[in-house]
């Protein structure tokens, strides 16, 4: 039975790099709890020739005897403990060379970044294992992972040395879509309302890991008290946990975020050295770079200068959620988010996280829009005075290549979202603003983006397309 919901680039993908003619080496990488060794093991139906998993924060010592037990229990042979990961891969190598199959060899390191302790010498020999064996036998289908991206990225994919050029294939696992979402929650019947759906994806974004979590006997907002609010509340300590598990040193990396946090609609890097009273340099990329990389943050392009000054923001959706309502609050309301529903601090929070929830679902939005096949370039604008009180600035905007630019407004509302005279005069000018200093050579329509579309009132014909959370789900 295939457990595996949605993933459908993802399984055809596997499915074409397992029928291939040559030995592989499959990469896949993303955010801690997306799923990436469910989407493995569920594949392959746990039919591996050899798997192990990295243990954390395990010495040298520990993980070679994990890897001898591992060894032992699938080859049924009595293989001897070894001292160094180049004796393991030698007793690998033997192993391998007598596993008779007539398909594919699959060897599932998962958690590879844990195997790697400082001076433990497991990097130089996997680099000789792939090399001088496995690498030229066709039936090998290598496939690592692990929640450390930077690492896979830095040490893997991007390796400068026995390993450059190595990795044949690679995978970014990306959280669950809205609609994959929905398709998960129906599995474990859960009923909720495509509005509870956008909801709850707002709070935990499309993290597998996390919507399992949700019990089908509980409704949206007790389950959301219930997963981090409660008494011993199982999510509760998880962006601690998150960031422990991704860098040795987490405190820079929380420092980081909780500044970009706490600018929702993105700083741009220079602003960003004066929040952290630092110079610019080399520390600074690095953090920012890996941030981006485990999928906390995004990077957004700038309209009037796309290779310069570049918007940093936080879009993962449990950070986000962590950073408003539970880092440094002392919350002892167990029904908190039940008994402060529609107040301004979440109102504040969820008309944010929509813009997110936008941004992250751009191809269904080029879907409704009839432009899937039109090459666009998306990016934010602000205008030269910087006042956003004035409506100059545009958090979404997709330059098309045929002619047209759309002006995104993301609005989330638990009904028709009604355009008044004010704020008609707000979209006017931010539409003149734009035209004024960007003098676009492409005809400029102001797209709605709600959660119930705008009502038809005599502003309404100021708008060129609506699109709904409905068309999200696509």
């Amino acid at each position: 039975m295939n457990r595996i919901i949605g993933r459908a680039k993802e399984i055809s993908k596997l499915n074409s790099y397992v029928e291939s003619d040559k030995a592989e080496f499959l990469v896949v990488y993303g955010r801690r709890r997306v799923g990436k060794t469910f989407l493995i093991k569920e594949f392959f139906k746990n039919r591996f020739a050899f798997y192990l998993s990295g243990a954390e924060n395990s010495s040298k010592g520990a993980q070679l005897a994990n890897f001898t037990n591992a060894l032992n229990e699938q080859s049924k042979v009595p293989y001897p403990p070894v001292k160094t990961w180049r004796d393991a891969f030698v007793q690998l190598k033997h192993y391998l060379q007598n596993v008779k199959s007539k398909g594919r060899i699959v060897v599932f390191l998962d958690e590879l970044p844990w195997l790697d302790n400082q001076k433990a010498g497991f990097l130089s020999a996997f680099e000789y294992f792939w090399n001088s064996y496995a690498s030229s036998n066709h039936k090998i289908f290598l496939v690592v992972c692990g929640s450390s991206t930077s690492w896979l990225l830095n040490k893997i994919i991007k390796n400068r040395g026995g390993l450059h050029n190595r990795v044949t294939r690679q995978i970014f696992l990306e959280p669950f879509t809205l609609h994959e979402t929905e398709l998960f929650l129906k599995a474990k019947k859960i009923t909720l309302s495509r509005y509870q759906i956008v909801e709850c994806y707002m709070v935990m974004g499309g993290i597998p890991y996390y919507l399992d979590q949700l019990e089908k006997v509980s409704g949206l907002y007790q389950n959301i008290d219930n997963l981090f609010f409660s008494k011993n509340a199982v999510l509760r300590d998880e962006f601690d946990r998150l960031f422990l598990s991704l860098y040795k040193s987490p405190e820079k990396y929380i420092e980081y975020i909780k500044i970009l946090a706490k600018k929702r609609k993105g700083i741009m890097r220079e602003e960003l050295l004066k929040e952290l009273k630092i110079k610019d340099g080399g520390t600074i990329t690095k953090i920012l770079e890996e941030l981006e990389l485990c999928g906390f943050i995004t990077k957004n392009n700038n309209f009037t200068t796309p290779k310069r000054n570049q918007l940093y923001q936080v879009t993962d959706f449990f950070a986000m959620f962590y950073l408003n309502f539970l880092h440094n609050k002392k919350i002892t309301d167990e029904s908190f988010w039940t008994n402060n529903l529609n107040t301004p601090a979440q109102n504040s929070w969820a008309g944010y996280t929509f813009e997110l929830l936008c941004q992250a679902h751009l191809p269904q939005i080029k879907q409704k829009l009839g432009i899937s096949g039109v090459s666009t370039f998306t990016a934010s604008w602000r205008s030269k005075n910087n006042n956003e009180s004035a409506g100059c600035q545009i958090d979404m905007l997709i330059d098309r290549n045929d002619g047209i630019i759309n002006l995104c407004e993301m609005k989330f509302s638990t009904k028709q979202y009604v355009i008044t005279k004010s704020y008609d005069a707000v979209l006017r000018n931010k539409k003149g603003s734009f035209i004024e200093e960007i003098n676009p050579q492409k005809a400029i329509h102001t797209t709605f983006i709600t959660t119930y579309g705008v009502k038809h009132n005599q502003y309404w014909g100021n708008i060129q397309s609506e699109i709904t959370f409905e068309d999200l789900f696509k």
